[in-house]
């Protein structure tokens, strides 16, 4: 898929926002259900792809905090989805070496799909040719909140407020991606141009591509042009670039 060359960087961890099912249903005169169907398909897809591609990291934004909010029939679909997904991709993702995390609060979903995320987890937490995150029932804010709910309580137990110059590390440490490196590139399909309360701390310096593409029609020729817009960016994290330093 990837022509990789010395001068191609292939982003070690990629994070996708997968926006636009309803909108695709809604133009071809659909229920948005059939739409959120094409868009696990679309999952399944880049999950496949980026893992060709060389990514070690994928993180998919499958539901956040703020989704509850939808009409009840529409999440039941969405549920009953996320149990498809589960069932019929866990053996699969376990076959080609996939492994499969969950990040959010777990607790709100309904007790068989908490059990079918323990045992995906279960079944292939020793598969490293990718690692596949999704967030569900994740805010970015909440992350944070919780992470520093925690510092509390160590700080309190301590008597003590730790170090300031500690402080960063130690919050890093607590976010429910304590153990996943920051995203490299943040992509958002649909044509909308923001991160809706996604892995805030995580991607302050991830390179981001907003993609007019709805999520259901966002497949390989999609990811490869993302991937080249982030080969071809100059990454400084704040410093002076070696191009600019040559000038």
């Amino acid at each position: 898929m990837v022509d990789i060359t010395d001068n191609y960087n292939i982003p070690k961890h990629v994070a996708v926002i997968m926006d636009g099912n309803g909108r695709w249903a809604k133009a071809r005169n659909l229920p948005r259900s059939m739409g959120h169907k094409k868009g696990a398909d679309a999952a399944r897809n880049i999950v496949s792809n980026a893992a060709k591609a060389g990514v070690k990291y994928l993180t998919l934004f499958g539901f956040s905090s703020e989704n509850w909010n939808r009409p009840e029939e529409e999440i039941q679909e969405l549920m009953k989805l996320l149990r498809h997904f589960l069932r019929s991709q866990t053996a699969e993702f376990h076959k080609n070496n996939a492994r499969l995390s969950v990040i959010g609060d777990r607790s709100e979903f309904d007790g068989d799909i908490i059990k079918l995320i323990d045992n995906a987890e279960s079944l292939t937490k020793d598969n490293d040719a990718i690692h596949v995150v999704i967030a569900l029932n994740y805010g970015g804010r909440s992350d944070i909140a919780q992470a520093t709910h925690k510092l509390l309580e160590v700080a309190v137990v301590a008597g003590e407020a730790p170090d300031l110059g500690a402080v960063e590390g130690l919050l890093a440490d607590n976010l429910l991606t304590k153990n996943i490196p920051d995203p490299d590139l943040l992509i958002r399909t649909s044509g909308e141009q923001r991160i809706s309360n996604f892995l805030l701390w995580q991607c302050a310096y991830a390179e981001m591509v907003f993609t007019d593409v709805l999520w259901p029609d966002f497949g390989a020729k999609e990811l490869q042009s993302a991937l080249d817009e982030y080969s071809s960016r100059d990454r400084r994290y704040g410093a002076i670039s070696k191009k600019q330093s040559e000038v």
